[in-house]
């Protein structure tokens, strides 16, 4: 076949639709595979950064960027014209949540307009953003199947879901597994043909419904275990029992348990939002998802957990949550990220506000941020500032955080992550 043996003799070019998280690393692997790539993104503010050679995603280097950009085989641009120049076309763009709690479709919305008006015969799309299962075949088939073009002959559609793992040092593109499934078989070898040459094991399924469940069922999985161990830590709160020592006698078991860590929320754009398009999908064909929305509920809850911890502490010192003084640690939604995005600091934030508290952070990867109104800064990371501030709240531990002079000058201390577990339990730590 004309295209797999272009594909596997890197004579394609392709197109990296949405320059993001998943997007970006996938493009830099497609050049290090020796594709020609471009990058397509609808933001200039990060086509103009990567073309000044700077790196917006924490995993990605600055060198990485320029090393691309060497090769003479690596482009970016904000104009989908470009894709009547290419052979294959990945999209990777957002899939969010719309303020109503309801899956947001409209940038895989946008990415298949252009599309639609720039294809080509012969071109293979796959699409990688998270979504319900169906929806390659239920949205993107028919536009592309327009003028009587047959998929498998005309045109070659896949699903392959994207499993990025954000500030995983030892995890990326290439050594993570790739699951593939395409319309036909020739959409599946299509696809399979093109991440081979830059993803170390590819893993063949079915149909695009088969991977869009893939996707869902690993982060709803963790989703699930982390809402059962969220709840078993206000258990264990109440009965006075450390959950983190339960577990970490747990896990001494060789076999039949995982560990799970509970914290003050779910964060990032899979877990906490994975699960909603499964259940919101689920829910269209009448069937009812008790234990994912269950798991759902216990997980929204936590930011109020924590700030009723901080309340405690606060009380035990004579203090009131009105006016008292907050500092955060930690805004991103996970370590060795400044990915805040559905981070449960933010809601642990509001909910401060809305009490009248007078909340600061501390984030080493994110120096700014708009928020409450207005611009946010990070405080720095000193003795004046834990001292100054009535409670200091370890939302997310970052490796570069130094807890003994947290310890040291902070008189109250709410620890959602176990952060402080080599510390003595003086009566200033107040675990979750």
């Amino acid at each position: 076949m004309a295209l797999i043996d272009d594909i596997r003799s890197r004579k394609v070019r392709s197109c990296v639709m949405g320059l993001g998280y998943v997007g970006l690393p996938l493009a830099l692997e497609f050049v290090r595979a020796g594709y020609q790539v471009v990058g397509l993104d609808s933001n200039p503010d990060r086509v103009a950064q990567l073309r000044r050679g700077e790196s917006y995603v924490t995993d990605i280097r600055d060198s990485e960027i320029a090393e691309a950009f060497d090769t003479g085989r690596f482009d970016v641009t904000t104009d989908p014209a470009i894709i009547s120049e290419v052979q294959t076309v990945n999209i990777c763009v957002p899939t969010p949540l719309n303020k109503s709690g309801n899956p947001d479709l409209s940038y895989v919305q946008s990415a298949l307009e252009a599309i639609e008006k720039y294809k080509c015969p012969g071109q293979l799309y796959i699409l990688e953003s998270t979504t319900y299962p169906g929806m390659t075949e239920e949205a993107l088939l028919p536009v592309l199947s327009t003028n009587g073009d047959i998929v498998g002959e005309n045109f070659f559609l896949a699903f392959s879901p994207e499993r990025i793992d954000p500030g995983n040092p030892d995890y990326n593109t290439r050594n993570i597994p790739k699951v593939v499934g395409g319309v036909t078989e020739q959409c599946t070898e299509c696809a399979a043909a093109l991440y081979q040459n830059g993803v170390e094991t590819i893993v063949k399924v079915s149909s695009p419904r088969v991977a869009e469940m893939v996707k869902l069922l690993e982060n709803t999985f963790r989703s699930v275990n982390i809402g059962l161990v969220n709840e078993l830590a206000r258990m264990c709160h109440s009965l006075d029992v450390n959950i983190w020592e339960v577990i970490d006698a747990a896990k001494t078991k060789p076999f039949g348990f995982m560990p799970f860590y509970p914290g003050p929320g779910l964060g990032g754009h899979c877990i906490p939002v994975d699960p909603i398009y499964l259940s919101w999908k689920a829910r269209q064909a009448g069937f009812d998802v008790r234990f994912i929305e269950l798991a759902r509920q216990i997980n929204s809850s936590m930011p109020q957990f924590v700030v009723d911890l901080i309340v405690k502490a606060l009380s035990d010192r004579g203090k009131a949550l009105k006016g008292a003084r907050i500092l955060l640690l930690g805004l991103a939604y996970k370590a060795g990220v400044n990915d805040i995005r559905e981070s449960p600091s933010l809601d642990v934030w509001h909910l401060l506000r809305g009490w009248g508290a007078q909340v600061s952070y501390h984030d080493p990867l994110v120096s700014s941020l708009e928020f409450g109104g207005g611009e946010q800064v990070s405080s720095p990371f000193a003795p004046e500032t834990f001292r100054k501030a009535d409670c200091t709240v370890v939302l997310t531990a970052h490796s570069s955080f130094d807890f003994a002079l947290i310890h040291e000058h902070s008189d109250c201390i709410v620890d959602t992550r176990n952060a402080l577990s080599g510390f003595s339990q003086d009566g200033k730590i107040y675990k979750l």
